[in-house]
C-alpha cells in the first residue's frame, strides 16, 4: 500500500515538473539557433575589418574605405606620407602597437606620432584614444600626434585632442586627402562620410588660389572663428594666406 502511495507522489510531482523542464530546454535551442545564425552571417558578410591580414599594396589602393581592414588602412596612410615627403616608420601594423601605429618625420626632422582608426561610420573615436596616444607618443620621442579615423570623435574626445593639441582627421577629412593624392582611385561607389556640422566638414579645395607649394590652398577657421587660406597639404605644408 505504500509503495503504492509513493508511487503516485512521484507521478504527480512530475507532472509539475514537466512543464516547467520544456520551456528552459527551449529557450537554450533557440539561444544556440540564434548563435548559429549570427555566426552564418558574419560568415556570409565575408569581410572582417579587424583582420590583420593586409592584400598587396596595389589593392589598396583601388578599395574604399569601408571595405579595407584596419592593417590596410595603416599601410594605407604610410604610402600616403611617403609621397608627402615624409620618412614612415611602420610601428606595428596590424599589430599592437602600444597607441602609435605610424612615425612620421618630416624634412626638418619633426617627428609625429599617428594612430590609425579605421571604423564604422558609427562607431566614434571616444576619449581614452586620445589619451592613449598622447602617453604613446613620449615612447617614440615625438613632438607631434595626429590621429586619423575613418569615422568621427565624440565631443570629450575632441576636447581632450584639443586641450593636448592632438591633430584630428575624420572620415570626410581623410577622404578629401587621399583623393586629393591621386594614387587612391577605390573601384566602387563613392564612399559614404558622416554627416559633420559645418565647421567640422572637410575644407574645399578653391580654384585659382594656390599655396608656394603648388598646392591648392583650403579654406579654414583659426579658434577665434576668423577664416583664412590654409594649405592643402597640411602638415607637410604649413604655410596660410589672410582672406
Amino acid at each position: 500500500m505504500q509503495d503504492t502511495m509513493w508511487y503516485l507522489i512521484i507521478l504527480v510531482a512530475l507532472s509539475f515538473l514537466a512543464p516547467l523542464l520544456r520551456p528552459s530546454k527551449k529557450r537554450r535551442r533557440r539561444s544556440s539557433n540564434t548563435r548559429k545564425s549570427n555566426s552564418n552571417k558574419t560568415k556570409n558578410n565575408g569581410f572582417n575589418r579587424s583582420s590583420p591580414t593586409c592584400r598587396p599594396d596595389e589593392v589598396i589602393l583601388t578599395l574604399p574605405l569601408d571595405k579595407i581592414t584596419g592593417a590596410e588602412f595603416e599601410r594605407l596612410l604610410a604610402l600616403y606620407f611617403r609621397d608627402q615627403g615624409y620618412t614612415v616608420k611602420e610601428v606595428g601594423v596590424g599589430g599592437r602597437d602600444g597607441g602609435v601605429d605610424l612615425v612620421i618625420t618630416d624634412k626638418r626632422g619633426e617627428k609625429t606620432a599617428v594612430q590609425a582608426k579605421c571604423y564604422a561610420d558609427h562607431n566614434k573615436v571616444n576619449v581614452m584614444t586620445v589619451r592613449e596616444l598622447v602617453g604613446a607618443k613620449r615612447n617614440h620621442d615625438c613632438i607631434l600626434s595626429l590621429l586619423i579615423t575613418t569615422s568621427d570623435f565624440t565631443t570629450d574626445a575632441r576636447k581632450e585632442a584639443e586641450q593636448f593639441k592632438v591633430d584630428c582627421w575624420h572620415g570626410g577629412v581623410v577622404d578629401s586627402k587621399l583623393r586629393s593624392w591621386g594614387k587612391w582611385q577605390p573601384s566602387n561607389k563613392k564612399m559614404k562620410t558622416i554627416p559633420v556640422a559645418k565647421e567640422q566638414s572637410a575644407p574645399k579645395a578653391q580654384n585659382g588660389i594656390k599655396c608656394s607649394c603648388g598646392a591648392q590652398m583650403v579654406k579654414r577657421k583659426n579658434k577665434a572663428g576668423v577664416a583664412f587660406w590654409g594649405c592643402s597639404n597640411f602638415p607637410n605644408c604649413r604655410k596660410t594666406k589672410a582672406m
